[in-house]
């Protein structure tokens, strides 16, 4: 069985890390297969979103430690830090990460380390109920390197990813959920019919307005609020197509959009 899965279903990517017998941990091979599985997700214009989960009961263990790690500790020259910055674990956490299409985590078990990482990357996480977060780098001589430090304060703050790293000791999925590093926790049979409602009311929208909203999130995070103002002006008031706006303002007006709440309510299919 390959080490990652990949389907295409409705307008939805699926992407599995494939080794449960190893946790899902991201070996040599598995990062090359997951750096292609993200540029063909970027480039086929029949996908607009992707949802990545793992098989068994972890979603990642991060880092395969026999096989990833001691090669890079043994051979780390100066020039190959220097070109792996490019690049990040499995290309979603550094390098393919200007992916304008969303990108929703449905975290199924353990999520360690690299898999946090992982995680963090996503754009959207949904927790099951049995998942568990941790970094546990410290307990083996080094710390996060591929965004895991970098998106842990900027999406929990500095208290948070300060007790993880330092303790290296896991969280379950409430505590994650009080610490915003999940949207939600769900039963873990419901987890993955969960992840699709959500793509589903993301793949009602505009995804030009989508995809800039993504951007600019990513563009105005650390930024100044003036360069923050601006950037979002930009973005916003350039994003919209004629041709399309109008005609879903079209489907408001005659009380007909996706998914419209309230007095008039429509559902997502029509």
């Amino acid at each position: 069985m390959p080490k990652v899965l990949y389907e295409k279903r409705d307008r939805i990517a699926y992407v599995t890390l494939n080794r449960s017998e190893a946790k899902n941990a991201i070996d040599p091979e598995t990062h090359e297969l997951l750096w292609r599985t993200w540029e063909d997700f970027r480039d086929d214009d029949d996908v607009d979103i992707a949802i990545m989960t793992g098989s068994g009961d972890a979603f990642c263990a991060g880092a395969d430690l026999k096989t990833f790690i001691p090669e890079w500790i043994q051979n780390a020259s100066a020039n190959r830090v220097r070109d792996n910055v490019k690049t990040g674990l499995g290309g979603l956490t550094r390098g393919l990460h200007r992916i304008y299409k969303p990108v929703i985590g449905a975290i199924n078990g353990w999520a360690l380390a690299g898999g946090l990482e992982t995680a963090l990357a996503c754009d959207i996480r949904i927790a099951s109920d049995r998942a568990q977060f941790g970094s546990f780098e410290a307990r083996r001589g080094y710390h996060h390197g591929d965004g895991g430090i970098v998106r842990l304060v900027n999406t929990c703050g500095a208290g948070i990813a300060l007790e993880m790293l330092l303790t290296a000791e896991p969280i379950d999925a409430q505590r994650a959920l009080q610490c915003n590093l999940v949207s939600r926790v769900v039963p873990h049979e419901q987890l993955m019919e969960e992840a699709e409602r959500t793509a589903s009311h993301i793949l009602r929208n505009s995804q030009r307005a989508v995809r800039s909203a993504k951007e600019t999130i990513l563009d105005v995070i650390g930024r100044p609020l003036d360069d923050q103002l601006r950037i979002e002006a930009l973005n916003a008031y350039a994003t919209a197509d004629v041709e399309e706006t109008l005609g879903l303002l079209q489907r408001f007006y005659e009380k007909r959009d996706a998914g419209r709440s309230g007095t008039h309510e429509t559902p997502l299919s029509s």
